[in-house]
């Protein structure tokens, strides 16, 4: 599942990072943090439209694949294009999970588990609000 990661599309230096980010933002997008379950404002949200990267605004997921996982955070079942994302091997914390990054500017998302059998992919982008931004579809 974790592939070589390509360099990204979308680079900044850490100061400008830390200019065009709130101090939460920068702590999950850039040093892969992870915001408190239940906190973040897209956690039960059943809004249309699509969620893009809070840091470069690239497309990552479409709310028809977002499943309530009730584990605390938005979870999806899939990106809304494979190269959307990237993924990364993560032994942090004495645990091998799968991180999630923004395939264009590599910010930290969340992690990707395989325990969702009730979507059709079987997997759970687990995914803090802070790092993605709804844009609702024109209705």
């Amino acid at each position: 599942m974790t592939t070589s990661t390509p360099q990204p599309k979308v680079t900044k230096s850490d100061a400008e990072w830390r200019a065009q980010l709130s101090p939460e933002e920068y702590a999950v997008l850039r040093q892969a943090g992870t915001e408190r379950p239940w906190t973040g404002e897209y956690v039960d949200t059943k809004t249309e439209g699509v969620y893009s990267c809070r840091a470069c605004g690239a497309e990552l997921f479409r709310s028809q694949t977002k499943f309530d996982s009730h584990c605390g955070w938005p979870s999806f079942y899939e990106p809304s294009a494979a190269d959307n994302v990237v993924l990364r091997e993560d032994r942090a914390y004495g645990l091998v999970r799968t991180e999630v990054l923004c395939g264009s500017c590599h910010s930290h998302l969340g992690h990707v588990f395989d325990d969702a059998p009730q979507t059709p992919t079987g997997d759970r982008y687990c995914i803090n609000s802070v790092s993605i931004r709804l844009e609702p579809a024109q209705g």
